[in-house]
């Protein structure tokens, strides 16, 4: 199995900074794509920002310029750096990955984390 665990969330000003991180273990041989989704009371689950193996970024419009994405491969880890936070990113943040489990098959599995909540106040 693959188990994620997170950390990094809080409440913090708007204006000001947190930086999450998402680790990964288990049975993994490699990782394609990590990312982060958040969902906010009331709305759906939306992506936040996502990294690929080869270190190619995707980011939403809303965050873009405020937050980055990064990865360690040796670690199994991912990190969002959130930068000038506004009420509105005010969330629960969910860590995905999709791996492979064996260099002899190409499946690929996703998974999901816990959840961090990130609020951030006026």
């Amino acid at each position: 199995q693959v188990h994620l665990v997170e950390s990094g969330g809080g409440l913090v000003q708007a204006g000001g900074s947190l930086r999450l991180s998402c680790a990964a273990s288990g049975s993994i041989f490699s990782i394609d794509v990590m990312g982060w989704y958040r969902q906010a009371p009331g709305k759906q689950r939306e992506l936040v920002a996502e990294i690929g193996s080869g270190g190619t970024t995707y980011y939403a419009d809303s965050v873009k310029g405020r937050f980055t994405i990064s990865r360690d491969n040796a670690k199994n880890t991912a990190y969002v750096q959130m930068n000038s936070l506004k009420p509105e990113d005010t969330a629960v943040y969910y860590c995905r990955i999709i791996v492979r489990r064996s260099p002899y098959s190409e499946s690929s599995f996703q998974y999901w984390g816990q959840g961090t909540q990130v609020t951030v106040s006026s």
